[in-house]
């Protein structure tokens, strides 16, 4: 009698399901010990990886940074394959090498001066939370305003905001003396720099708000030392290096999931009709086929998840137990989009003869009912904190939307997102002796930027945009993962741990076979959430996890 091999299918073909699947083939495939299959529900691989080419740079779509080179096996794997070097002009190649400039609303560029205290103490305040030490005299107004936050769940918003409020106290004397500059308050331009800042830190975290965002999970999160870096190659060069080992067939594209039978403690096992015996888990797809396997390595987002586990939804037959709910309900998981737009050239110029865009931060009026803000500029743009060229020398721009804002411009237009845009740097750059900006993305760069006492100013305008769309693409539903308040470390934790769920009861039962839902994912891990490199640790874990099960010793 044939003994069959197990079946091992990985649900997902991003860095957590190929890190797995090249674990295993790598480590068995030569053994023949296992049949291993790779599903994907998209027509690529990569996931939220998506290297793309606009304008003639090669930027991300997704995923961009590696996160500290030093630990970190994103960095070890794209200097093994050469991937750092490129002839190519790629995104951040200078990781922003130009000095900022900072513009408020109403078109006044901001003295240094103006916003090295508040970028100062808002850098103060997130490394504080962070667990890093810092010594100076802030220190204390920093514990006061953590202890200030109140008992209980405390998030990074309000955290944040009671650090400003001590500052504003400690400051009080200097602040009343800062002059008035157009019709900003010094208060006003102060807290408008700091939300700059909270903008900036939405877009890191995912978290549309940061009033949601955990505090006391800030400090177990790891981040590698060493500097942050983008892959001159492209990220998706270490996607194709992990799939590059695994046989032709292998990773099936176009295969969405749509339910997982499987067969908690007490449930009868599935029959497969080949003659091989029972395998406990039964994968249904989109066009109506299905696949049996004994172990499905699942790797979906945590917002796939979300959607899931709603009654509505039927992705798991039988439902999911409470425990595994509870954790993908409580964590936090949030929208992140990129926009990209590219300058026209002027007068039948070149770009780079033409003009050079400044590295720019965008203050704005934060209070609804001031007449200072600009009725035209929208409510998303406000919301931004920089738009810059993604290098020096490049006429792609580059701006970062999080939470309702990226959403919204998931529902935009081109030509509404060109003019929003196009409003916005206008009203910034009004008082600029340097630029002018096209009114709207039809209009010829002439005008008034041509007459004799405006002969020096750089035309702005825009020929086309490309946006990322993570928000309501049904693969994804989002971009990445965060602690919540009213979660913590313990929900990632309990999000890794396989069904059915191993018990250390004693008491006789019906056992189904063990392993058949491995989860992996940037969500399942408990210190490198929302990156690439805890999406590979996952895979590797959940790898090793059927590897040892197995008892093979490659590990």
């Amino acid at each position: 009698m044939l003994t069959r091999k197990p079946r091992i299918v990985i649900i997902g073909a991003g860095m957590a399901g190929l890190t797995a699947a090249n674990k295993l083939y790598k480590s068995a495939g030569s053994k023949d010990l296992f049949e291993l299959c790779v599903v994907e529900g998209g027509t690529r691989i990569g996931g939220r990886i998506n290297t793309s080419e606009f304008g003639g740079d090669r930027i991300e779509i997704g995923a961009t940074w590696i996160h500290g080179i030093k630990g970190s096996p994103v960095h070890k794997i794209a200097r093994e394959i050469n991937s750092l070097e490129s002839e190519q002009p790629w995104e951040c190649m200078d990781s922003f090498s130009d000095e900022p400039v900072t513009i408020a609303e109403g078109g006044y560029e901001l003295n240094p001066s103006l916003v090295e205290p508040i970028s100062s103490l808002f850098k103060k305040l997130m490394d504080f939370s962070q667990g890093k030490l810092i010594e100076d005299e802030t220190v204390s107004s920093l514990k006061l305003a953590a202890k200030s936050c109140g008992p209980g769940n405390i998030s990074i918003g309000s955290f944040l905001r009671k650090g400003l409020d001590a500052y504003w106290s400690s400051m009080k004397h200097q602040r009343d003396q800062v002059k008035m500059l157009g019709n900003w308050s010094g208060k006003a331009l102060e807290e408008a720099i700091f939300a700059m800042h909270e903008n900036t830190q939405r877009t890191y975290t995912s978290a549309g708000d940061l009033h949601t965002l955990d505090y006391n999970a800030e400090s177990e999160y790891i981040l590698f030392p060493g500097e942050e870096i983008t892959i001159a190659k492209g990220y998706l060069s270490i996607i194709e290096s992990l799939a590059s080992v695994l046989p032709a067939g292998l990773v099936q594209l176009g295969r969405k999931v749509t339910k997982i039978e499987w067969q908690p403690d007490g449930h009868l096992p599935i029959a497969v009709p080949n003659g091989h015996g029972t395998m406990p888990v039964k994968l249904h797809f989109l066009d109506g086929s299905t696949m049996s396997a004994d172990h499905v390595i699942l790797t979906v987002s945590l917002g796939v998840l979300k959607h899931g586990i709603r009654e509505d939804a039927g992705m798991f037959d039988p439902p999911l137990p409470g425990f595994k709910t509870e954790a993908i309900s409580k964590l936090g998981y949030g929208v992140v989009n990129k926009l990209f737009l590219q300058l026209s050239p002027t007068n039948g110029q070149e770009f780079k003869s033409s003009i050079k865009f400044p590295n720019l931060q965008m203050v704005f009026h934060q209070s609804d009912h001031t007449l200072s803000r600009h009725p035209d500029i929208p409510w998303w743009m406000r919301r931004t904190a920089s738009l810059s060229p993604i290098y020096s020398k490049s006429s792609v721009l580059l701006s970062w939307f999080a939470g309702e804002e990226a959403l919204e411009l998931e529902s935009l237009n081109d030509d509404e997102i060109l003019n929003g845009v196009s409003t916005t740097i206008s009203n910034l750059f009004s008082k600029s002796t340097h630029y002018h900006v096209a009114s709207d993305s039809n209009q010829p760069c002439n005008g008034d930027a041509n007459s004799a006492e405006n002969s020096n100013l750089r035309c702005i305008k825009f020929a086309k945009i490309l946006k990322s769309k993570w928000g309501n693409d049904p693969l994804f539903l989002g971009s990445y993962s965060y602690v919540a308040v009213g979660s913590s470390g313990d929900d990632m934790d309990t999000m890794a741990e396989p069904l059915p769920k191993i018990s250390n009861s004693s008491a006789p039962k019906s056992p189904s076979p063990p392993l058949q839902i491995l989860f992996a994912g940037e969500a399942t891990h408990r210190t490198h959430y929302s990156t690439t490199h805890g999406a590979y640790f996952s895979g590797l874990r959940e790898a090793n996890r059927l590897l040892q099960h197995y008892g093979c010793s490659d590990i």
